[in-house]
């Protein structure tokens, strides 16, 4: 847990809550930071398996599973594969195109001198390789996304622009290839953003009522794990238009497992407490 990331505050509270419930459950549970002698530590330690709660850079794009896939220690989530994939959402969603899944138009920019060719209004822009909405911008003309932009690129050699979907967000979980109630998010501040996802009481969590929709979620959600190559568990986020149309924004590979989180939430309404889910992704 902990890592280099701009999530890493994130991934300490996930860490700590994962730790205590497998101590809770009678397991030798030790908790690493993302440090220069890592590699010693686990060598020492021999683990029978690690559990992953690193958030975005180094935890969440494939790297640490490289390295736990050289010293041959087994781990819970995605391999260096679908990871490294979900972690670029440019290649996350030539991937859900390329099988017919919806995602919103969208240009990818690789240079802050580029041009970006883009009208339509309001526009989404945000780096390509960064979670938890940081670095997010909702622009409303061309020189909003021009300063857009230019925020982006000092986080991502890659900065998407993305059509905005006039609607609502929900997101669906997966857990063992089995897709959970779908949840939608209302941000108090209409844009769920950083402070929207992480601060008590700016966002309200509700489970999609609608039978059809719902079922048409979690079709989708796990379509993408599927497609993108993920295992274990994901977390698949979605805009849905005025118009009742669902539009997969990204898929995340360690979702968060803070008091706030949406996956422990799913879970839960599934009949599955924090302990049960572990075991699961655990065995």
């Amino acid at each position: 847990m902990g890592g280099r990331s701009a999530e890493r505050e994130i991934s300490l509270k996930s860490g700590q809550a994962v730790l205590k419930a497998l101590q809770e459950l009678g397991h030798e549970a030790i908790a690493l930071d993302i440090t220069e002698d890592l590699c010693q530590k686990l060598l020492e330690i021999k683990p029978d398996k690690v559990f992953i709660a690193l958030h975005g850079t180094y935890g969440e794009d494939g790297r640490v599973q490289g390295l736990l896939d050289l010293l041959g220690i087994p781990y819970v989530g995605s391999g260096v594969l679908g990871s490294a994939i979900a972690m670029d959402k440019d290649i996350t969603k030539k991937i859900l195109s390329f099988h017919g899944l919806p995602v919103p138009k969208w240009i990818t920019l690789r240079s802050s001198d580029e041009e970006a060719s883009w009208d339509t209004y309001p526009a989404v822009v945000k780096p390509a390789d960064q979670g938890s909405s940081v670095g997010l911008y909702v622009v409303k003309d061309e020189h909003e996304l021009k300063e857009a932009v230019k925020e982006c690129f000092k986080l991502s050699k890659k900065v998407m622009v993305e059509e905005f979907i006039k609607g609502r967000d929900a997101t669906v979980a997966v857990l063992k290839n089995i897709a959970l109630p779908p949840i939608e998010i209302r941000p108090k501040k209409g844009i769920y953003d950083y402070e929207s996802k992480y601060t008590k009481g700016m966002s309200e969590y509700l489970f999609v009522e609608e039978e059809e929709l719902a079922q048409r979620l979690k079709s989708l959600a796990l379509s993408a794990h599927k497609f993108l190559e993920l295992k274990d568990l994901s977390r698949i986020d979605f805009r849905i238009s005025e118009r009742g149309d669902a539009y997969i924004l990204e898929a995340n590979t360690i979702p968060g497992m803070t008091e706030l989180s949406l996956f422990p939430i799913a879970c839960k309404r599934a009949g599955l407490d924090f302990k049960a889910m572990l075991n699961m992704l655990l065995f």
